[in-house]
C-alpha cells in the first residue's frame, strides 16, 4: 500500500462542493476542512505507488475549483492500533 496526504487549495467558495466530489475518487480515504494555509486535505491510499498518478494529479487536481496540491508522501505508518497489536504479539 502507498499512502500520501494531500494539502489542497480551494476557491473560497467552493471548498463544499469540492470536498464531496474529491471523497468520491477511487483511492481517496477521507477529506478533512482545516484551518491554515490550505483549504482541505486529502488521505490517500493507493495499491502502487503509480496509481498516485491517477488519483491526485489525474484526479484531485482536475476538481473544478482546485487551485493547486500539495503531496506528501507516507514512507511508514505509526498508528496506535498497530503499536498495541505488536505488544499484544510479544513484538516489544
Amino acid at each position: 500500500m502507498t499512502n500520501a496526504i494531500v494539502l489542497i487549495t480551494v476557491q473560497s467558495d467552493r471548498i463544499n462542493e469540492v470536498a464531496r466530489a474529491i471523497v468520491e475518487i477511487d483511492g481517496v480515504k477521507d477529506v478533512y476542512s482545516v484551518a491554515g494555509e490550505v483549504d482541505l486535505v486529502a488521505v490517500v491510499s493507493t495499491g502502487k505507488f503509480d496509481d498516485l498518478t491517477a488519483v491526485i494529479p489525474g484526479g484531485i487536481a482536475k476538481v473544478p475549483g482546485v487551485t493547486g496540491t500539495q503531496t506528501l508522501t507516507a514512507f511508514r505508518t505509526y498508528s496506535r492500533e498497530d503499536m498495541d497489536a505488536a505488544y499484544d504479539l510479544g513484538l516489544d
